[in-house]
C-alpha cells in the first residue's frame, strides 16, 4: 500500500503557537548574539593585545602569523560572547512571556504587564549576577516598562472603544437618514482618502 492511496485519510497536523511566544525571545536572541559578538570579538582582541605586548614579532612572517592568531582569536572570542549574551538576554525576554502568560492564566490579566517587567527586572539582575542594589534598580525599571506597556493597552482598548462608539452612532444616523451626518461622514471619508492619496 503506498503512501499516496493514503493521501485522504491521512489528517493535517496543525499546530499554533502565539507569535508572542516566539517574536519576543527571537528577536531578543538577535539582539543578543549581536551585542555579544561585538563585545566579546573586542574583548579578545584586547586581551591578546594585552598578553602579546612584550613579544612583538620582528619578521614579516612574524607579523603575518601574529595577525592570523590574532584574527581567530578574536573571531573565537566573538562567537563565544555572542553565544553567552544571546543565551542569558534570551532566557530573560523567554522569562518575561511565561511570566505574562502565567499571569493571564491565572486571571491576573490588568497586571501582566508589570508582573513581567516585575518579575523580568529581578531574572535579569539574578541572570548577569547583579548586586542587590542593582537588581533592586532593575526590577523598579522592570516596573516602570510594565506600568507604561499597560498604560498603553488601556489606551489601545480606551481609543478602540471610543471608534465603535462612533461607528455605531455614525451606522444609526445613515439609517435614520439623517443628512448632514452623512454629509459629515463623506466629507471627513473624502479627506481621509485625499491625504492618503499624496
Amino acid at each position: 500500500m503506498s503512501s499516496s492511496e493514503n493521501n485522504d485519510e491521512l489528517p493535517a497536523v496543525r499546530i499554533t503557537i502565539p507569535e508572542r511566544y516566539y517574536l519576543l525571545p527571537g528577536a531578543a536572541l538577535i539582539v543578543g548574539t549581536t551585542i555579544g559578538l561585538f563585545r566579546g570579538s573586542r574583548t579578545a582582541s584586547l586581551r591578546f593585545l594585552a598578553e602579546n605586548a612584550h613579544r612583538q614579532p620582528r619578521t614579516v612572517r612574524g607579523w603575518y602569523l601574529y595577525n592570523k592568531t590574532k584574527n581567530y582569536r578574536v573571531l573565537l572570542g566573538g562567537l563565544k560572547g555572542a553565544g553567552a549574551d544571546a543565551t542569558k538576554l534570551g532566557l530573560t525576554a523567554a522569562g518575561w512571556v511565561i511570566i505574562e502568560e502565567g499571569c493571564t492564566r491565572l486571571g491576573l490579566d490588568d497586571a501582566k504587564e508589570v508582573a513581567a517587567g516585575l518579575g523580568t527586572g529581578t531574572l535579569f539582575g539574578a541572570v548577569y549576577g547583579l548586586p542587590w542594589k542593582a537588581i533592586r534598580r532593575t526590577a523598579g525599571l522592570g516596573v516602570l516598562i510594565g506600568g507604561t506597556l499597560r498604560a498603553l493597552r488601556w489606551s489601545k482598548e480606551y481609543l478602540r472603544e471610543q471608534a465603535a462608539l462612533r461607528a455605531r452612532e455614525l451606522e444609526l444616523a445613515a439609517a435614520e437618514g439623517r443628512a448632514e451626518v452623512v454629509a459629515d461622514v463623506q466629507e471627513a471619508v473624502d479627506e481621509v482618502r485625499r491625504k492618503t492619496a499624496t
